[in-house]
């Protein structure tokens, strides 16, 4: 049997944010439309998968309750290839976990990480 898990966004505009992750590298794979507006997008980045639908609030704060995490194979890659008006929240760090990574934002509040695996965690105490 195969399972996957595919994060599903709400958000205020689906054609603009899909418009976004598409400068992300995301190849925007299907689109649903009620006749004035786009209110649904699959995305896809390799073989990983998102989808977003309208109905989202705007952000109250400037992080919302569920982040995304990219795992990638060349962490300096990507961050080199990122759109030059992307918001980035951290840059390029080794995290405890023993993975490289750098935080963007986007246009409605969710962070995405992308990461490395590069080494053992830290030990904790």
């Amino acid at each position: 049997m195969t399972t996957t898990l595919t994060a599903m966004l709400h958000v205020p505009d689906v054609e603009p944010t899909a418009a976004w992750y598409a400068r992300l590298g995301f190849t925007i794979d299907g689109t649903a439309s009620d006749g004035d507006e786009t209110i649904w997008a699959r995305l896809t980045l390799g073989d990983q998968a998102i989808m977003l639908n309208c109905g989202g609030r705007p952000p109250e704060h400037d992080r919302r309750d569920v982040d995304l995490y990219i795992g990638v194979d060349d962490i300096d890659a990507r961050r080199a290839e990122l759109p030059e008006e992307i918001e980035v929240i951290r840059d390029l760090y080794l995290a405890y976990h023993g993975t490289r990574e750098f935080i963007i934002r986007d246009p409605n509040g969710f962070w995405i990480t992308f990461g490395q695996w590069v080494g053992e965690p830290e030990a904790s105490d």
